[in-house]
């Protein structure tokens, strides 16, 4: 399939090899939501074949467009969290490479820096677009964006104070905290555990109040099916983010006249300090983690891994769209996690 003629691939060429028309391949770069499944994965197997690079000076010429998208990196936590967003940026910095886009880092210590950045970058930059982490109740960014007819996509819902996250005022993507936490209690209770504690972040973050949603409910409906489940409000603990928080949760639960043998969290982090404090004690808790990052695959921790190869496919698809065609914001994509299942949440003995 792959040219032997050393000559440098063209849309028509690579249409004649696909055996499409030159403006679906157009589509495929431009605007592959528009492209059935089956005809998308065809040309984009052509297109990796050739070696196919959109020509960069003359796309620019035709929409005035530089094709270069922003993104802050956050600041660096404890090391271990910060390893999602590490995949994110990889699987999007490469998805853009192939569509012909590049994408340019910055940094922030907080909302008010980062759009401070956004008016720097406009100001001095040819940039198109911005993709937004981190979201938040009450974001000033997307707000500010918004305002200003600056396209944006955000990995993180928009979240509100009632509860709704089908916000149309801008496009997003994100990950079901509440069916991935939902799935590891699930799990741990058909594992035999009745006494299941959750540890995660104050009430008010959005995304931990989803993953512990997800606890609460799997609880309730265990509850309901079967009667094992009392009363867990001394179960759910709120505590920043980081290893010795988790150690700390621990320390508490074990205090309790009855204490749980399972304990499900909001991040890697907390549920890495929960291991240890357990182990430490000599106390055969199971825990499961969230985000599935390389320390959880290494310690053994079971946990929540996110889509976000899909996660970063599904931001370019809905801003490309955007900046190809200036049409509404797409319909917003919420992923589903998967449980990963290692030996700190396997069957052991119970009390």
């Amino acid at each position: 399939m792959a040219r032997t003629d050393g000559a440098r691939p063209t849309l028509a060429s690579v249409a004649a090899l696909a055996g499409v028309s030159r403006q679906t391949v157009s589509n495929v770069l431009n605007e592959p939501a528009r492209v059935q499944a089956q005809t998308l994965a065809r040309v984009r197997a052509v297109l990796d074949e050739v070696g196919y690079r959109p020509h960069l000076a003359a796309r620019q010429l035709r929409t005035r467009r530089s094709n270069v998208i922003g993104l802050r990196l956050e600041p660096v936590t404890d090391g271990i969290n910060g390893a999602v967003l590490d995949r994110f940026l990889h699987a999007l910095t490469e998805g853009a490479q192939d569509r012909g886009y590049r994408v340019v880092l910055f940094t922030a210590d907080d909302d008010t820096g980062e759009i401070a950045r956004y008016r720097e970058l406009l100001d001095t930059t040819d940039i198109d677009a911005f993709v937004l982490t981190g979201t938040h109740h009450g974001d000033a960014r997307t707000a500010w964006l918004t305002e200003r007819d600056i396209p944006f996509v955000t990995f993180g819902r928009p979240w509100t104070t009632d509860g709704a996250h089908d916000d149309p005022s801008h496009a997003w993507v994100d990950v079901d905290g509440c069916a991935g936490t939902r799935a590891a209690t699930e799990h741990l209770l058909e594992a035999g555990h009745r006494r299941v504690a959750f540890a995660g972040w104050p009430v008010g973050s959005g995304t931990g109040d989803e993953r512990r949603l997800g606890w609460r409910t799997a609880l309730e409906a265990a509850s309901a099916d079967a009667g094992p489940a009392a009363d867990c409000s001394d179960l759910d603990h709120q505590t920043p983010d980081g290893v010795a928080e988790g150690a700390q949760v621990v320390e508490q639960l074990l205090r309790l006249d009855d204490p749980p043998t399972a304990l499900v969290c909001a991040s890697d982090s907390l549920a890495l300090g929960a291991l240890e404090a357990s182990r430490a004690h000599g106390v055969p808790l199971a825990v499961v983690g969230f985000d599935d990052t390389p320390v959880a695959a290494a310690v053994g921790l079971s946990s929540i891994a996110q889509p976000l190869v899909d996660v970063a496919e599904a931001t370019l698809e809905r801003l490309v769209a955007q900046l190809a065609g200036g049409q509404a914001p797409a319909t917003p994509a919420l992923l589903h996690p998967r449980l990963v299942v290692r030996r700190s949440s396997t069957p052991g003995p119970l009390r």
